[in-house]
């Protein structure tokens, strides 16, 4: 059959269905490519647009992106920015609160994200990124004025 007559669709479904049975492919030990959505990992991860390659967690550390699930049915991937034990503190990259969950509720690690179209993967133990995580962690106490920019203007401006 000629690959020119193959049709693609793309499906969505809500993610309280969707990414249970994500967490079960990740428990079998495959990988899986997320489309990400929402915008609690900007300015670096955008809407629909860049997608998270995830492996079944091993020992998530500080500084990690992660998929978790902070109440039944409901995921986030954000970073972890704290372990007390077995406690986990997440935050989204864009986001200024902090979320929690447990450390049995991390259901996916990332390996990496594959960003505007690319089919580059960049990994999360690569040079570029944990270099990237140093520098945005610590930007923490000016970090809503560097989202209100990019929202109001930098966006603007790239959009054009």
């Amino acid at each position: 059959m000629s690959t020119s007559h193959l049709k693609i669709t793309e499906i969505q479904f809500p993610n309280a269905e969707f990414l249970p049975e994500v967490v079960k492919m990740l428990n079998e030990g495959h990988t899986v490519t997320l489309r990400l959505r929402g915008f609690s990992m900007r300015p670096f991860l955008e809407d629909n647009r860049d997608k998270a390659l995830l492996c079944k967690p091993e020992h998530p550390k500080v500084g990690d992106p992660v998929l978790a699930e902070i109440a039944p049915k409901h995921f986030v991937l954000h970073r972890i920015i704290d372990i007390a034990g077995d406690r986990v503190t997440l935050r989204g990259d864009g986001n200024l609160a902090n979320e929690t969950c447990r450390l049995e509720n991390i259901v996916g690690g990332v390996i990496g994200f594959y960003r505007k179209g690319r089919d580059t993967l960049d990994r999360t133990d690569g040079r570029k990124w944990r270099i990237y995580s140093w520098i945005w962690m610590r930007l923490y106490p000016i970090r809503r004025y560097l989202l209100a920019f990019y929202r109001r203007i930098w966006l603007r401006i790239v959009r054009k």
